[in-house]
């Protein structure tokens, strides 16, 4: 595993300091990933407090900035519920992005923690409700959030999973445009992330998933014949499995720019690591999530992933969109065009001058939802409803 106490950032695309910071305002002021919800004022806060590339100094300079938003929401907590509320969010984001893009360091370690506090005040202030759920998966306990729309019972689901270096409090966070829609949504951590029971993921991990449908499928308030199942970036891998696997009990997959095949083999695999799409730290996510130690212990985990070496894209699947940009530098576009031409027929979004997930200045990730990923996830859930 990388160490855990300090170390150097590792920008993609070879940046300076200097070069880092600039790039980091310029995401928070056009809502970029992976500072969308960061407003460009807190960035430059934080950013003031950085004379270096040590890891330690920015998740300390960013959690100055949460600490701030956590105890203003403190302070409105009697007197302006709705206030207190979004300072939450506010805090809960920045303290996200202190522990970003995954919790190699101490002081990212307390950021995680520090997060986790904000976003659990928050929710305790929406209405309607989120619930924490906590499923058991033999020893260990998958935990995630769900939050219903208050009328509809049982309510439509979309079970949605995290990416590589977001956690399951980006999903939930940004749930009411499903609640409007009388959807329900789950949010859960991708198996080797954040809260997962699975600490290093392996091409089984799908199992941990299972166990969480199976939960669903159980529960009253769920229409469990109403369920689709959403990836993002790397969880989009997932979705694309479980379309297969659990074709049956379906309505739909999301296979949001999924690694499937080509992204697993080593001469993708390694030069992808210097992409400028990514903004620091590449290689020690995807080694954390796979528990490696190094690039090439790492390149020998990816092997066994491949869905197509697996057999698994000639079989039938649940109605699955597949959604890309074809200038992906992270997951190849011929991931999805993998996806396109074997097996059951599918939809797809391909934006031709697109990067990961099919972002562009055209189409940001707001764009891409309210356009592309809920119309279609709407037509599937009212399709022959029951």
């Amino acid at each position: 595993m990388p160490e855990r106490s300090g170390g150097v950032l590792v920008p993609g695309g070879g940046r300076s300091l200097e070069e880092l910071k600039l790039e980091v305002q310029r995401r928070a002021e056009h809502g970029m990933p992976p500072l969308a919800g960061i407003s460009a004022e807190d960035a430059r806060a934080a950013l003031s407090q950085i004379d270096s590339l040590d890891r330690e100094r920015w998740a300390l300079a960013w959690s100055g900035v949460g600490e701030r938003h956590f105890r203003r929401a403190q302070s409105l907590e009697r007197s302006d519920s709705a206030g207190a509320r979004d300072a939450y969010w506010n805090a809960w984001r920045v303290f996200q992005f202190a522990r970003w893009p995954t919790e190699n360091t101490l002081a990212r370690q307390d950021a995680q923690k520090r997060a986790l506090a904000a976003f659990r005040k928050y929710a305790e202030l929406l209405a309607p409700p989120m619930e924490s759920v906590c499923i058991p998966y033999g020893e260990k306990t998958i935990v995630g959030y769900l939050r219903l729309p208050a009328a509809l019972r049982p309510a439509p689901l979309v079970f949605s999973i995290a990416g590589l270096d977001s956690r399951k409090e980006d999903i939930a966070a940004n749930t009411e445009a499903y609640i409007k829609r009388d959807i329900g949504i789950f949010a859960v951590d991708l198996p080797g992330t954040g809260e997962s029971p699975v600490a290093a993921a392996t091409p089984y991990s799908d199992r941990m998933l299972t166990a969480a449908l199976d939960y669903f499928a159980a529960r009253p308030d769920v229409n469990a014949k109403r369920m689709i199942v959403q990836g993002r970036s790397w969880s989009g891998y997932w979705a694309a499995k479980l379309a297969v696997t659990e074709r049956e009990r379906l309505r739909g997959a999301i296979a949001h720019g999924a690694p499937i095949h080509h992204y697993f083999q080593a001469e993708w695999l390694a030069p992808s690591m210097t992409t400028g799409e990514y903004l620091y730290d590449y290689l020690e996510a995807k080694c954390a999530m796979h528990g490696a130690k190094d690039l090439e212990d790492l390149l020998e985990r990816a092997r066994g992933y491949s869905l197509f070496d697996a057999g698994l894209l000639v079989k039938p699947s649940a109605p699955m969109l597949v959604v890309n940009g074809a200038r992906d530098s992270q997951v190849p576009i011929g991931d999805a065009l993998l996806l396109l031409e074997r097996g059951s027929a599918k939809d797809a979004w391909i934006n031709p001058q697109g990067g990961h997930m099919g972002r562009s200045p055209e189409w940001s990730s707001t764009r891409i939802a309210e356009k592309v990923l809920l119309p279609w996830i709407a037509r599937r859930l009212n399709e022959n409803a029951d």
